[in-house]
């Protein structure tokens, strides 16, 4: 095992600690053989060689490789074809190359013993060759930056904090720019401010590992959100004080916190009854449109439930339609129906009870009474899906 020494083109980062030599076996660095191209030996003497390879190697369209290939010269093939095999190597698929390349052209010139360290460091950590190929396509920033400088500090400062590889992984996937921002700029004084408003860790850890954009944005705007969020009335101390922060960070949530306060109000809800609801559940202030129109369509039209009975239980929001909400209400009409319970359920009684508990209470305990065999509904889950979100 030898210390690696790395260098690339460009080094902005001050790092927390102390560097670290990531250790990577000296036989590892060895890449596999490029795929066999036309392009593998031939050297580049015509104007239109990077045009082509951009097309035929990579993926782009005729339009892009030409504007492309105004800021990229392919002196040969050996170097891209080096990048391309170790991108297929680490799970890239085709679709994924030609995105990677289109936004950063002059990743086909970087020396592959540079990259390869790289992807070994993320997969080190836990993160699947699939969740990198996915985050590094959406922002291949992140590959342009030297890893004993950035990456690693980047790392070591989010484990001190989050403990666990898994969580700096999911981190990592909601954004590469917590490993590129200067932490000491907008995240370390956001993070010194929760805990001053004795925000539990659990709850920082929470944010920090799936909504890192709230802690990075500008700490004089992080302050005045935090602020305004305790006023409203949350409790630092519990976890809707942390998602609250996280619905109301930047522009966009904004919009979309707007957008819910107007399809409620069609509903009937009115500002206390919105407040209410979001301090019970914030995350129901960024659910899609047709998400929230749908499921209030069926509950107060189609079970003639009151807009009101929402607002005091907003999780119901969350849960699918198709596979937790209509069969569940499908049963309670059978047992209507039947005599078998002498009135309409609540809303919460119906849908909050897990699947299990739900299928021994109205189920399975009156399988017997109901003719035909019973009733039969299909198991379901409540998770929130991130379409359901508005993301």
């Amino acid at each position: 095992m030898k210390a690696i020494q790395f260098r690339v083109p460009r080094l902005y980062y001050d790092a927390f600690h102390p560097t670290i030599h990531f250790q990577i076996p000296s036989s590892s660095l060895s890449l596999p053989k490029p795929m066999i191209s036309r392009y593998s030996i031939v050297q580049s003497h015509h104007p239109n060689f990077t045009i082509s390879y951009l097309i035929d190697s990579c993926g782009l369209s005729p339009d892009t490789a030409a504007l492309t290939s105004q800021k990229l010269h392919l002196p040969s093939a050996e170097r891209p074809n080096s990048i391309l095999t170790l991108l297929r190597e680490h799970g890239f698929t085709d679709t994924q190359i030609s995105n990677l390349i289109r936004k950063c052209p002059l990743l086909l010139l970087v020396n592959p013993d540079i990259l390869l360290p790289k992807f070994q460091f993320f997969l080190s950590i836990g993160i699947s060759n699939t969740n990198l190929a996915r985050t590094l396509t959406a922002d291949p920033t992140l590959l342009t930056w030297s890893l004993e400088k950035q990456i690693i500090p980047s790392y070591n400062f989010l484990k001190s904090v989050l403990i666990s590889d898994e969580k700096v992984a999911a981190s990592l996937k909601r954004t590469s720019w917590v490993f590129l921002e200067d932490h000491k700029k907008n995240l370390v004084p956001n993070l010194n401010l929760l805990k001053e408003m004795d925000v539990p860790e659990s709850c920082v850890m929470l944010l920090l590992t799936h909504f890192p954009e709230a802690l990075m944005q500008k700490k004089e705007n992080f302050a005045k959100l935090s602020k305004e969020i305790k006023e409203m009335g949350f409790n630092p101390k519990k976890t809707t004080f942390v998602l609250a922060i996280h619905v109301l960070s930047g522009e966009g949530n904004k919009s979309i916190y707007n957008r819910c306060c107007e399809v409620y109000k069609r509903w009937g809800w009115s500002d206390d009854d919105i407040l209410m609801a979001f301090k019970k559940h914030p995350l129901c202030m960024i659910l899609s449109e047709d998400k929230i129109m749908k499921t209030m369509d069926y509950l107060v039209n189609k079970m003639s439930w009151p807009s009101g009975m929402i607002v005091r239980c907003p999780v119901v929001l969350f849960f699918s339609l198709e596979k937790r909400i209509k069969p569940r209400c499908s049963v309670a009409k059978v047992l209507l129906m039947k005599g078998l319970i002498k009135r309409k359920l609540s809303l919460s009684t119906l849908l909050l009870p897990d699947e299990d508990s739900f299928l021994e209470k109205y189920v399975i305990k009156y399988e017997l009474q109901v003719k035909g065999g019973g009733t039969r509904i299909q198991r379901c889950s409540c998770s929130i899906n991130a379409t359901d979100l508005g993301r």
